[in-house]
């Protein structure tokens, strides 16, 4: 009929139209792994207190020899096996919800995003310590807290920016981070004394300091789940991005670890603390190894608050698109990432960051492992429960070999837990009060409608008491799972909430 389909036509006058934004690139498997690194990881800075805390070096090589096997690895399965079974942001979220209903699920939103908050708190005040040996002008409150402030609206700004570029950022970060260690382990081997890895002393250890540093070195596997929506080919990706980041983990505290003690004399055990990593490189290749080491550390730190902001933020994005939150939380910027979110992680960063190192990493070390029992025993239920959810990644056991799998982090999980000071028992009580407190005032503005909230729709082709697990590209049976499937009535979205037994209604 003369009209142009597709091709502008000169003798039509074109429409004014607001360009729309390119879509955010997804994130491929290589900075999914970056992510996944800095998540749990970042290299070896921090690890030097557990030759300290062992009494020595041997108790710290088994601690990250065997840990993975008893910890990371189970944890890295179980994440791998249901995030690529909810490929939605949300990650654990989602898992719990539909394990236990939503009740269960905000109180493991809120406990993690609380955790995530505080271990955030931790980089820029750690950043701005390694920059103290060298400038010792930001020791200063004067100059410490407006470094501070800055340090975090600039690496806020850089999440604001874009998934893809913070993932981009991760894989330049790691390299670096990594490479003096490379350097320093290859200058060592002349140095190298076997006999100093068995070095040991029980009556110096302090276990309580041990297992609270092993345990937040190698924890936070299920935090880039969180993003599951923003990853290209979730259900395949994360499997791979996740052993990889194991691999990677283990090597990045092991070789600094058996070069720095191989080398160093064993009487030093005592001065193994926060830092001394650049102590050692200065030993063993001089004044440019250790400001080689201090720079990377301080890049690390970088590193490490990208990805858990990120996680941080897209996790209470995915609540919001839940309806779990307010609406305002799901508000994506032109770049694609969760504007409040982001403020919202931020401001819990700033707030937190005049406690003490200890005092964070065992705070939030209680509250990560309330959390991770919850996702185990969703692990269990939803094997039991939901045998037919399509898993494009299982774990080749049986229910009964998903239980001892879940074993040996359980064990930890509670010792971990029993360790703890009566002050983090009285913090953390008040934050699961906080989340049982606010569960019901949020029901409370979306049943009163004073606050926006997002709705979901159950798509027309979900309509069957047979779960789509063949096609994920129309929709999958894990994200259907939270849905009604005993009826395909039409329902005004005002009319869709989130009910008692984790369905929406």
């Amino acid at each position: 009929m003369g009209e142009s389909s597709g091709d502008n036509d000169s003798s039509y006058p074109s429409p004014v139209t607001t360009p729309q934004p390119a879509p955010p690139k997804k994130l491929s498997v290589l900075p999914l792994i970056a992510l996944n690194f800095y998540n749990v990881s970042g290299g070896p800075f921090g690890v030097e207190d557990s030759v300290s805390a062992g009494g020595g070096p041997l108790l710290s090589l088994l601690g990250f020899l065997v840990f993975p096997f008893l910890w990371s690895l189970p944890e890295a399965l179980v994440t791998a096996e249901l995030a690529a079974s909810f490929p939605e942001n949300g990650g654990y979220v989602l898992w719990i919800s539909s394990a236990f209903g939503p009740f269960w699920g905000f109180q493991e939103g809120f406990w993690k995003w609380a955790s995530g908050t505080m271990d955030n708190a931790l980089y820029p005040v750690l950043f701005l310590d390694y920059l103290c040996q060298s400038l010792p002008l930001f020791a200063r409150p004067v100059a410490r807290t407006p470094a501070l402030l800055a340090l975090t609206a600039g690496l806020t700004f850089l999440n604001y920016r874009g998934l893809n570029i913070v993932g981009l950022a991760a894989v330049a970060l790691t390299a670096f981070s990594l490479s003096p260690f490379v350097v320093m382990a290859l200058l060592a081997l002349p140095r190298f004394r076997p006999r100093r890895w068995l070095a040991v002393d029980l009556k110096r250890a302090n276990f309580r300091s041990y297992f609270n540093i092993m345990f937040w070195n190698l924890n936070y596997w299920d935090k880039a789940s969180t993003l599951a929506g923003e990853v290209e080919d979730p259900s395949r990706s994360f499997p791979k991005a996740l052993f990889g980041a194991v691999i990677l983990v283990m090597a990045s505290y092991l070789i600094p670890l058996l070069a720095g003690t191989g080398a160093m004399d064993a009487s030093s055990t005592e001065e193994w603390k926060d830092g001394y990593f650049a102590q050692v490189g200065m030993v063993i290749g001089g004044a440019w190894l250790r400001w080689w080491i201090q720079a990377a550390a301080a890049m690390s730190n970088m590193g490490l608050f990208e990805a858990e902001m990120s996680s941080d933020s897209f996790q209470l994005l995915g609540m919001s698109e839940m309806g779990m939150l307010p609406a305002i939380f799901a508000e994506r910027s032109k770049y694609g990432t969760p504007t409040i979110s982001i403020l919202c992680s931020a401001t819990g960063v700033i707030l937190l960051s005049w406690m003490s190192f200890q005092e964070i990493v065992e705070f939030l070390n209680f509250l990560y492992s309330l959390g991770m029992l919850l996702e185990f025993a969703a692990f269990i239920k939803l094997r039991i429960k939901k045998p037919d959810l399509h898993r494009p990644y299982k774990i080749p056991v049986e229910t009964f070999g998903a239980v001892i799998i879940c074993v040996p982090p359980t064990i930890l999980l509670v010792i971990v837990m029993c360790l703890a000071s009566m002050r983090t028992f009285i913090v953390s009580g008040s934050v699961m009060l906080g989340g049982f407190l606010l569960y019901p005032a949020i029901e409370h503005m979306r049943n009163k409608k004073c606050i926006k909230f997002l709705n979901t729709t159950l798509p027309p082709e979900s309509c069957s008491n047979t779960p789509q697990v063949q096609n994920q590209d129309v929709v999958d049976e894990a994200s259907i799972s939270l849905l009604p499937d005993h009826s395909c009535v039409k329902k005004e979205p005002q009319d869709l909430k989130i009910n008692s037994d984790g369905v929406f209604g």
